[in-house]
């Protein structure tokens, strides 16, 4: 019970209608460490509850003193505008009965009402970096009062190319403020560790590249994009499912099939980085509200997408590297609830695919769809000396000396000399001007 962390009763008012009610492991292990004011390095598996993980324990901070002169008092750095919006919304949820205002700064909202937004000094903003620096150039924000500083997702924002963003905001924020770092992988810490934090506590309940326990595995081979299409539209009639989310590498491939999914009649939404704030948000609430069932997206939704429902995740191209693939297929199986994610392998994936099984030390199951088989069953097997192929060059190469060896020597004057006949031993007459000193004798002169 949440009661065990003595956390304030208005939080705790919080969660009834939430209907939280146990803690999760993170949960269990960060709220009562962050209550003490440490700085943490935080790494679970995506959908295991990091948010609530760090939000509680802020906004805990913020209530048990008042400070009605002072600025900020609580920053959460996300990756992307998605996210940023979840959390604003999970905060908001959270400090329900509180006096807490929390606000929204990111990209693809009007400058000037944001300005507005710092001017009313709310105590908790939710922001992604690229707009945040703007607003610290612009001399509109003011984070020498702040008490806590949050990365979200902080991994990501180095992959994004955020390092150098997230240390400028931080070296304008209040030095003596509680630094909290909350990812799925902690591959990169050390890049935010150095700098950022001082003396963190690490509480790591997730292995580096550990895809979620709840969610199963599977890959599908595929030809082309034509096979692709119909072993698609295959698995969505046939696998149970009450949302889905298809993941493509590009932005114009999202475009084409999703407008090749609307012409097969089916309701489809779209998100990726090309579309502006307002239509991204309405393609989010589509999706929330059960307008639509299926959403194609690009790595854009991987990470901050926490859509209740999604019990279906498709890699139609296959994932760059192992973290995409674990927040891709995290966008199901969350909150304890399992969830499956089919990939998509052709013969240009196939060695992609196993070097990602090694590092996630996970094996893929193979799924076949009926009347749909590849032409592709991957790699031929080719039948084996028992010796590796350097093995056999450097073999063909000793050969070849040996064979050299046995050759016999060819002179020029030997050759010259071939058919003439040989002197016995004892009877070649020689002379200083015939001498050949070879064993051989000149043909004998006949008399007349």
């Amino acid at each position: 019970m949440f009661a065990q962390f003595n956390l304030h009763e208005r939080l705790l008012k919080a969660l009834e209608p939430l209907e939280i009610t146990e803690p999760t492991d993170v949960q269990k292990a960060a709220i009562p460490a962050a209550m003490t004011g440490k700085d943490l390095l935080v790494s679970a598996e995506t959908g295991s509850g990091k948010t609530a993980a760090f939000l509680l324990p802020g906004l805990h901070r913020l209530l048990q003193k008042d400070a009605p002169k002072a600025g900020t008092r609580m920053l959460v750095l996300t990756p992307t505008r998605e996210l940023c919006r979840q959390v604003v919304k999970h905060c908001k949820q959270l400090g329900a009965f509180t006096h807490l205002q929390v606000n929204a700064i990111a990209g693809g909202h009007d400058f000037k009402y944001q300005k507005a937004i710092f001017r009313k000094n709310p105590e908790v903003i939710v922001a992604t970096p690229g707009r945040l620096i703007e607003h610290l150039e612009k001399g509109s924000a003011d984070f020498s009062d702040l008490e806590i500083l949050v990365l979200d997702e902080a991994d990501r924002m180095l992959d994004m190319g955020f390092m150098d963003e997230v240390k400028t905001i931080a070296s304008h924020c209040n030095p003596q403020r509680q630094t909290l770092l909350f990812s799925a992988t902690l591959d990169h810490s050390q890049y935010f560790d150095q700098q950022l934090l001082r003396d963190p506590e690490t509480i790591a309940l997730a292995k580096p590249q550990q895809a979620s326990s709840n969610v199963t595995q599977q890959i599908v081979l595929t030809d082309d994009e034509k096979h692709k299409n119909k072993v698609l539209l295959k698995l969505l009639e046939t696998q149970p499912h009450e949302k889905a989310v298809i993941f493509t590498n590009t932005k114009a491939q999202a475009n084409k099939l999703a407008g090749w999914l609307r012409y097969m009649n089916l309701p489809i939404g779209v998100l990726h980085g090309d579309m502006d704030q307002d239509a991204r948000n309405e393609e989010m609430n589509r999706l929330r509200r059960g307008r639509v069932k299926l959403l194609v997206a690009t790595d854009v939704a991987a990470r901050g997408l926490d859509v209740k429902g999604i019990e279906l995740v498709v890699n139609y191209d296959f994932p760059r590297n192992a973290e995409d693939l674990i927040h891709r297929s995290g966008r199901s199986g969350r909150a304890g609830e399992s969830g499956l994610a089919i990939s998509f392998v052709t013969h240009r994936d196939w060695d992609l695919m196993c070097r990602l099984q090694k590092e996630l030390d996970q094996r893929f199951e193979t799924r076949k769809v009926a009347g749909l088989e590849a032409k592709f069953k991957g790699p031929k097997k080719v039948k084996s000396s028992g010796k590796r192929a350097g093995e056999k060059k450097r073999d063909k190469a000793d050969a070849d000396k040996a064979k050299d060896k046995e050759k016999v020597k060819k002179r020029h004057r030997d050759t010259k000399n071939i058919g003439k006949r040989r002197q016995p031993s004892g009877t070649r007459e020689t002379s200083p001007a015939t001498n050949f000193g070879d064993g051989f004798a000149p043909a004998p002169i006949k008399k007349k």
